[in-house]
């Protein structure tokens, strides 16, 4: 539903249900489950196209740290958080960070 309201531009109704999502997969599955770092993502990519930057660094760096801890480094979705996180620094023009974000992929 929310990705629906964000398609309409219906942001205001699309961030509580975004939120509700990360804090309901906080209480029942833990801040260090796959599918809390998903929910992290989701508001992250939410945040990230309206221009909130900080609130989406610090979630898509949320994400990566769990997928890091409990995924591994080698995972998929580790390196699609990394990409998302150098994704969100080349759209601010912090081309150093995000070429380093990349790197991880392969370093890591």
């Amino acid at each position: 539903m929310a990705g629906l309201y964000y398609e309409q531009g219906r942001y205001a109704e699309a961030e509580p249900l975004l939120k509700e999502a990360l804090a309901i997969r906080a209480k029942v599955l833990g801040k260090e489950h796959p599918s809390y770092a998903t929910s992290c993502d989701n508001l992250a990519l939410f945040y990230e196209r309206q221009g909130r930057y900080a609130e989406a660094e610090l979630l898509f760096k949320e994400a990566l740290a769990i997928r890091a801890k409990v995924l591994g480094k080698e995972h998929p979705e580790y390196a699609s958080s990394c990409d998302n996180l150098a994704k969100l620094y080349r759209i601010q023009g912090r081309y150093a960070e995000a070429v380093a974000a990349l790197l991880r992929i392969l370093s890591d």
